[in-house]
């Protein structure tokens, strides 16, 4: 069982290239000279010892070659064809010249082995092979022929063993660029196929995006003609629409196929208004840009911004509509601006509302304010009336009639100060103002208001009196509904502090009056809208704090006409901090230290 394993290995062993297989011919060669020299008669056996030691030669050789197949990464895989010449040699002692042919085949095999080194060791194997009859134990001196046939036939079978050997190396240089080129194919077909593989990957996941691309056209459609009440125009870099939703339809009369493709944002503008605000931006029309008036349209959005702003949009029966617009970029994957979005809202109820509600608001104040003051003059000289003099329960409810007209007045005043706000007509009388006298002065007006609401009232004016540009009176009114604010909405027991200070920034130094309170505070979404007339915060109607929603109104105007800013920071539960900035002229000399004033305990 042993031996048959083995001869299976062997066979398995046994390739068309294996070193058994490139020895077979030799052997059978050899086999058949000692043959054909024992079995014809003619020949003559000169040395039987000879013949015998040559075929344990040819064994051996035999035996290496099936060694060297079991295990090809064995070296001197050449020690096999030398082997094989050995035995051949000692046969041509034993049966004489006619075994010479066969040194042919070893000869070649050592040739076709990689570099010239093998060329001459076949050659000096073949003069030992040849010279060996001659050195042979017992062997006579050979003839002059035999003796030059030693040098001449190995020189001549170098020859061949070199052409061999050169043709041997192209063929082998062929076979490695073959094998190179073959490993590349292979390896370039093995890309291909991966590439093949990608591309049909990515030909799916670009079916899969493209599908959800338009997934997402037709949701984004669909949330586009969701808003009817509000138009949504895309364009590109020159105006040119390319995004028309159904309230761009409702509120232009205009359908998207008329629209897309063909007409340009700036033709449902108002030619004057653009005119403007071109003008507004420095480039007169046709001054500056091939297109000012697309240009007065986007000129924020084109540096990356957003505005919004009210228009008024040309419908396509030439009637204007009012709208309230928000223009912002359109930008690509990368970041670049390949368009503009404008969102349009129609403003026409509230422009119509804001009108009569300021056709009301005149109207009642300038009615209202002569009879008030009719009134106040009649008490007045009630009041002072020698003749009859009042008792003191009269002057008590006098006093409250009084009170009241006057409070009246004030509101009446409030609303025209409103209208005249909203007409940008409100007068400003431009002074220097110390702002550490104006606060002081409108701390004392409060004293009585904080004692009665048992508030205590801290002052904290700046070490050096800082001195604005402005009008005294409106400046002290704004500060005025401030601290009644304060005050107003502190509960029992609570602190207002009233602070002056000077600032610093970019953009220049400025007075800052900040009034803080520990009172009811106000929702942050609120607080947007503290400034917007009528408007009063939640926490104060739920505390039913008396007031119109006229005072920070009046408070902001007052401030933006003198270029400050009014700011509210506030916390429910905590209290509210309202402070105005006004641009700073210099600064005086130092008053006073801080001080505090308690009004109540």
């Amino acid at each position: 069982m042993k031996r048959l394993m083995i001869l299976l290995r062997t066979l398995r062993a046994v390739t068309f290239d294996s070193v058994l297989v490139r020895l077979l011919p030799t052997a059978l060669l050899f086999v058949v000279a000692l043959v054909v020299a024992v079995v014809v008669p003619e020949f003559e056996l000169l040395d039987g010892l000879a013949v015998w030691l040559s075929c344990v030669f040819m064994a051996l050789a035999v035996v290496l070659a099936v060694l060297y197949s079991l295990r090809p990464n064995m070296h001197w895989v050449q020690l096999v064809p030398l082997v094989a010449m050995l035995a051949i040699a000692v046969a041509r002692v034993g049966i004489g010249s006619f075994m010479t042919p066969v040194l042919v085949l070893p000869i070649i095999w050592l040739a076709t082995s990689e570099g010239v080194r093998w060329v001459v060791v076949a050659g000096l194997a073949a003069v030992g092979a040849l010279a060996l009859e001659f050195t042979w134990p017992g062997a006579s001196v050979g003839s002059i022929e035999g003796m030059l046939s030693v040098v001449f036939t190995p020189l001549a079978l170098m020859i061949v063993a070199a052409t061999v050997n050169r043709i041997a190396g192209e063929n082998r240089r062929s076979a490695s660029v073959n094998e190179q080129l073959t490993r590349q194919r292979e390896s370039m077909l093995d890309e291909a196929v991966d590439l093949v593989g990608q591309l049909r990957a990515n030909e799916a996941q670009l079916k899969e995006n493209e599908g959800r691309l338009q997934a997402s056209g037709h949701l984004l459609r669909s949330v586009l003609d969701s808003v009817s009440r509000q138009s949504v125009i895309g364009t590109d870099l020159t105006g040119l629409i390319d995004v028309w939703n159904t309230g761009a339809e409702t509120i232009l009369g205009l359908r998207a196929k008329e629209a897309v493709g063909w007409r340009h944002i700036h033709e449902f503008h108002r030619g004057e208004e653009l005119d403007d605000r071109a003008r507004e931006l420095g480039y007169p029309a046709g001054a500056t840009v091939l297109n000012p008036g697309f240009s007065a349209l986007v000129e924020y959005a084109r540096l990356g911004g957003s505005e919004d702003r009210d228009w008024h949009y040309v419908r396509d029966d030439g009637s204007a509509t009012p709208v309230h617009v928000t223009v912002t970029p359109r930008v690509d994957e990368n970041g670049r601006t390949v368009g503009y979005i404008f969102v349009g809202t129609d403003i026409s109820e509230r422009k119509e509302l804001s009108r009569l509600q300021d056709e009301f608001v005149g109207l009642v104040s300038h009615e209202l304010r002569t009879p008030i003051s009719s009134i106040l003059g009649y008490l007045e000289l009630m009041r002072d009336d020698t003749d009859a003099p009042l008792s003191d329960e009269q002057r008590h409810y006098l006093g409250v009639a009084e009170r009241n007209a006057h409070r009246l007045l004030r509101l009446v005043g409030d609303l025209l100060f409103t209208a005249q706000v909203t007409a940008h007509k409100f007068p400003i009388e431009a002074a220097e103002v110390d702002v550490n006298a104006l606060v002081e002065a409108a701390v004392e007006s409060a004293r009585p208001v904080s004692k009665r609401g048992n508030v205590l009232l801290l002052s904290k004016p700046a070490a050096a009196a800082p001195i604005v540009h402005g009008d005294a009176t409106r400046i002290a009114q704004a500060c005025d509904n401030l601290l009644s604010n304060a005050i107003k909405f502190t509960p029992r027991g609570g602190t207002v502090t009233v602070s002056v200070s000077v600032t610093s920034g970019a953009e220049g130094s400025f007075a800052r009056v900040a009034v803080r309170d520990t009172g009811m505070g106000i929702p942050p979404d609120e607080i947007a809208q503290l400034s917007t007339r009528f408007f009063r915060a939640s926490t104060a109607t739920r505390s039913a704090v008396q007031g119109v929603g006229l005072g920070l109104s009046i408070t902001k105007a007052i401030v933006t006409a003198h270029g400050g800013e009014l700011s509210a920071d506030s916390e429910v539960g905590v209290g509210t901090t309202f402070a105005f900035t006004l641009p700073l002229l210099r600064v005086g000399e130092t008053e006073s230290d801080g001080r505090q004033v308690h009004e109540a305990s």
